[in-house]
């Protein structure tokens, strides 16, 4: 069974009185375990395609499975609860807060997850020495480097073991040499078993995915793979 069916999805915003079809019957399955690089140009549909396999927003039209469960039956609550348990979110800005050090960060999706204050911090810091900050678990946001704060986002969207990490522009805030050690981490990552859905217009990023879905005016214009993994 695919992780992730989109059938006939359409999304259709009013804008100024005109409706605007962001989306258009966009039909899509991911399986488990697979990198999909999703890619188009400003107001081709990716950003509101992300929102709806993210449970951030539903479609008007058509039906989506996440594993299984049919997203569209779900409550608020429902959809919050799966937000937390089975999606993993990584953005272009860090959504960091200030105030807290990178562990404090880190634990904030296990206090929805039940899980006691000792395991919280036990599973929240070996995330960070997962993805090379065991060194900087006191440090606030503002005393890390971008690259160090988006490694500390990737390592809160994993914290609650999610089926899905959604990376949406992941390296749009990062120097050349910074984004490249992200997507190296990324790709590690999907070596163990990460199923990732890595939203981008950049070129040289979707090329660290095995498969490219193109979006061009709320239409798959091509769906492709790109590399075999390994």
């Amino acid at each position: 069974m695919a992780m992730i069916q989109l059938k006939n999805i359409e999304k259709i915003y009013n804008l100024g009185g005109e409706p605007v079809h962001a989306l258009q019957s966009v039909s899509l399955e991911i399986a488990a375990g697979e990198y999909v690089a999703i890619m188009g140009s400003s107001g081709s549909g990716k950003s509101t395609l992300m929102h709806i396999i993210g449970c951030l927003d539903q479609p008007d039209n058509g039906t989506y499975k996440l594993d299984g469960q049919e997203v569209q039956s779900l409550s608020e609550d429902e959809l919050a609860d799966v937000r937390n348990k089975k999606i993993g979110f990584v953005f272009q800005q860090f959504n960091l807060l200030p105030r807290m050090d990178a562990l404090e960060n880190v634990t904030l999706p296990l206090i929805y997850a039940g899980l006691t204050p000792a395991k919280r911090t036990e599973r929240a810091a070996n995330m960070l020495r997962l993805v090379g900050l065991g060194e900087r678990m006191g440090h606030r946001p503002s005393q890390l480097s971008g690259g160090q704060q988006q490694r500390v986002s990737i390592a809160r969207a994993l914290v609650n073991k999610p089926a899905v990490l959604l990376a949406d522009e992941p390296t749009g805030a990062l120097d050349s040499q910074t984004s490249e050690e992200i997507m190296a981490l990324l790709a590690e990552l999907h070596k163990e078993g990460t199923t990732i859905i890595l939203v981008t217009h950049e070129p040289d990023i979707a090329t660290f995915a095995h498969r490219l879905v193109k979006l061009k005016d709320g239409l798959i214009t091509s769906d492709q793979i790109i590399r075999k993994p390994g």
